[in-house]
């Protein structure tokens, strides 16, 4: 990178870990450092430690020559992006919910700073420098622990009213169905995401006695266990009926899936294109293909590339 370049210092909070970066005007991250949350210190040790990471990141860039633009945040919860303020926030981040992050972080470091949900912050990346920036309009999923979405529409994130937008993991699928830690039951997350696999994997009792982990309903599917197979055939059923509705709200260009279950590649998402292509209504599947599902390509550093796209596009 050249003298005078510019960056920005992108910031992904979650519950166990702070991954952070310096990223240039392509989307690179050309420096990172991640750190554990320690959490259960609390919001204001918390919001302590981003301030610190800041300026750890400032001065290595001054070392460096580059100028700093900002900050970006993507951070777990309900995000108000234009207050920069966490409206809400999970049991992960105690003392988290009603921080005015974007005004205290750049009052301690007179950076200017971004705030948004990681969920967004994640699709921001992808559509910026990653595997939706192919297409105008698509939906990001990410499946983890719960499910996190976002609507792209024009290269953007869309917010919303309150910057809420895009909580698609707790639309209803089954009136009947599991509790859910919103308070609902049948919420998409509890079937679709890597939770709600190994769900799956309990109700098959002892024939998977043995599976611990997601990879591994997935390394006895490949070896022909006809419990994994049956495990992943709900599984992939769950995850493109969400998308379904999803499709028949939107119709969008495109679905980013992201996740570290996506590691699994075609296995995974093949069943899902064939499922998602047969729940769709007749006038969308017949451009079904033209609807492409595909991974997210930027892996652990899209939160944090995602967080600062706004500085440069």
């Amino acid at each position: 990178m050249r003298h005078s370049e510019e960056v920005a210092i992108g910031l992904d909070i979650g519950g166990t870990n702070i991954k952070s970066g310096i990223v240039n005007a392509k989307g690179e991250v050309v420096h990172h450092l991640n750190l554990p949350t320690k959490a259960h210190e609390g919001g204001e040790a918390l919001l302590g430690r981003i301030a610190g990471i800041t300026k750890e990141m400032e001065l290595y860039s001054d070392s460096k020559g580059w100028k700093v633009a900002g900050v970006g945040i993507g951070t777990a919860g309900q995000v108000n992006s234009r207050t920069g303020i966490v409206m809400g926030a999970t049991a992960n981040l105690p003392g988290w919910s009603g921080m005015e992050l974007g005004e205290r972080l750049q009052s301690q470091t007179g950076l200017s700073v971004l705030v948004d949900n990681d969920a967004n912050a994640m699709a921001f990346g992808e559509a910026w420098v990653g595997s939706g920036r192919r297409w105008k309009d698509f939906i990001c999923v990410t499946l983890g622990t719960g499910i996190g979405g976002c609507l792209i529409i024009d290269h953007r994130p869309y917010p919303g009213r309150d910057g809420f937008a895009g909580e698609i993991g707790h639309h209803v699928i089954n009136f009947d169905g599991y509790p859910c830690n919103c308070g609902r039951t049948g919420c998409w997350e509890q079937y679709a995401s890597a939770t709600g696999l190994m769900s799956l994997v309990k109700e098959a009792g002892l024939a998977l006695a043995e599976v611990h982990k997601p990879e591994m309903v997935f390394a006895f599917a490949q070896s022909g266990n006809e419990a994994a197979i049956h495990v992943l055939e709900q599984y992939t059923r769950y995850i493109a009926t969400g998308l379904a509705n999803m499709v028949h709200i939107f119709n969008p260009e495109g679905i980013v899936i992201g996740g570290a279950i996506t590691r699994q590649g075609d296995f995974l998402l093949n069943p899902v294109r064939d499922q998602l292509s047969q729940q769709l209504l007749p006038v969308f599947r017949e451009r079904a293909e033209e609807i492409e599902v595909v991974a997210a390509s930027l892996g652990d550093n899209g939160g944090v590339v995602g967080a600062v796209a706004g500085y440069f596009i």
